[in-house]
C-alpha cells in the first residue's frame, strides 16, 4: 500500500464500460450507460451530477453492493465479478469504508462504540479496537465526545463519527454518497475538508458523490455524470470532455 499521504499515478480503482439496467425490454431503466474511468491511489475524486444522473448506482456497483449488467469493476487488481457473496462481504468489511448522507450511526451506541463496529465484525481484540477508535476520533476532532451517543451530537459531529468509522479497518477506498447533503454549507465544507485531510494523513483514496459546486472545488479530480454517461472529466491530467 502507498505510504500515508503519498499519491501515485497507479489506479487503485478501474471502472470499465459499466452498464446497469433495471427492468426488462421497453420498461427497462438504464441507470449507467458505458461508464469508464480510473481513480488513482491517494486521491479524492468527486462524482458530479444532478439527482438521477446515476451517481448512487455507480457507487453501489463500485462498492460491491450491486453488480453491473455489463462491464467490470476492479479494486487494486481484484475483479469484483470474480467474488462470491462471502468474498464481497469481506471486501466491503476490510477494504472499503462507506459514508452515507444519513450518517447511518447506531443510536444506542456511543461515538467510540460506533467507530468500533467494523472492527467488532472483524473480531479485532477489544483493547486494540478501543485504541483505534480513540485515535480516529482524535483525527476527526471528536476526542471529547467519545462517550456521547448520536442523539447528543450535531449533524456535523455525527458525520465526523461516520468518517472515523469508515476508516476503522484501514480501507483502501472510502465511498461517500452525498456526505454533506443534510448539513449546512459551512459544516459541509468542513466535512469535505476533513475528507481531504484523511486522504493525506491516512493514505486512503476517496470517491465522493456530490452535486454541491462548492465541495467539488476541493476534489483532486471530477467525473461528471449525466443520464448514466460520463460527460466530462477534470483533473491534473484528465481534462477532457467525452
Amino acid at each position: 500500500m502507498t505510504q500515508h499521504g503519498e499519491s501515485t499515478s497507479e489506479p487503485i480503482l478501474r471502472v470499465a464500460d459499466v452498464y446497469r439496467s433495471f427492468g426488462t425490454a421497453e420498461q427497462a431503466v438504464h441507470a449507467l450507460r458505458g461508464v469508464s474511468f480510473d481513480v488513482r491511489r491517494g486521491e479524492l475524486t468527486a462524482l458530479k451530477g444532478r439527482s438521477g444522473s446515476g451517481k448512487t448506482t455507480l457507487l453501489n456497483v463500485v462498492g460491491g453492493l450491486d453488480a453491473p449488467s455489463r462491464g467490470t469493476v476492479s479494486l487494486d487488481g481484484t475483479d469484483l465479478a470474480g467474488l462470491d457473496e462471502a468474498g464481497l462481504l469481506e471486501l466491503r468489511r476490510d477494504r472499503i469504508g462507506f459514508v452515507f448522507q444519513s450518517f447511518g450511526l447506531i443510536p444506542v451506541l456511543t461515538a467510540a462504540e460506533n467507530v468500533g463496529v467494523p472492527m467488532r465484525l472483524r473480531k479485532v481484540p477489544a483493547a486494540q479496537r478501543e485504541e483505534r477508535a480513540r485515535t480516529l476520533l482524535a483525527l476527526v476532532g471528536l476526542s471529547e465526545h467519545a462517550g456521547q451517543r448520536p442523539g447528543e451530537l450535531s449533524g456535523g459531529q455525527q458525520q465526523r463519527v461516520a468518517v472515523a468509522r469508515a476508516l476503522a479497518n484501514e480501507p483502501d477506498l472510502i465511498i461517500a454518497d452525498e456526505p454533506t447533503g443534510q448539513l449546512d454549507s459551512e459544516t459541509g465544507r468542513q466535512i469535505m475538508g476533513l475528507l481531504r485531510a484523511v486522504v493525506r494523513s491516512e493514505g486512503v483514496t476517496v470517491l465522493v458523490a456530490t452535486h454541491d459546486p462548492v465541495l467539488i472545488e476541493l476534489a483532486d479530480r471530477v467525473v461528471e455524470l449525466c443520464d448514466g454517461r460520463i460527460v466530462e472529466r477534470q483533473g491534473a491530467d484528465q481534462a477532457a470532455t467525452v
